[in-house]
């Protein structure tokens, strides 16, 4: 068994700033990919930023400058540092990981709850 808690959502002024968490929790023995996917009402859901194990980023063009993804491997842990937020930003933040090893086996394509972020005046 595997969970992903998403945290740091809330309400923002435009300008301003947040930082997303996401924990996984369970029998982890090594978490492969990790990245930050969101969906506006009435959009589909789209990738944000993902950072391999190694490090390697990867941003959306629409992010990019603005956004900036980071991980801690030893507490299975990723991180969205979101500035200077527009109004276009606003959606539901979901946290994803592409395959997990468990001491129990492997598990492929998680999903977090998801974390409102809405930027408004």
């Amino acid at each position: 068994q595997v969970q992903l808690v998403e945290s740091g959502g809330g309400l923002v002024q435009p300008g301003g700033s947040l930082r997303l968490s996401c924990a996984a929790s369970g029998s982890i023995v090594s978490i492969n990919t990790m990245a930050w996917h969101r969906q506006a009402p009435g959009k589909q859901r789209e990738l944000v930023a993902s950072i391999t194990r190694g490090g390697s980023v990867n941003y959306a063009d629409f992010v990019k400058g603005r956004f900036t993804i980071s991980r801690d491997n030893a507490k299975n842990t990723v991180y969205l540092q979101m500035n200077s937020l527009e109004a276009e930003d606003t959606a539901v933040y979901y946290c994803n990981i592409d395959k997990i090893l468990l001491t129990i086996g492997t598990r492929y394509d998680d999903w977090g709850q998801g974390t409102q972020v809405t930027v408004s005046s």
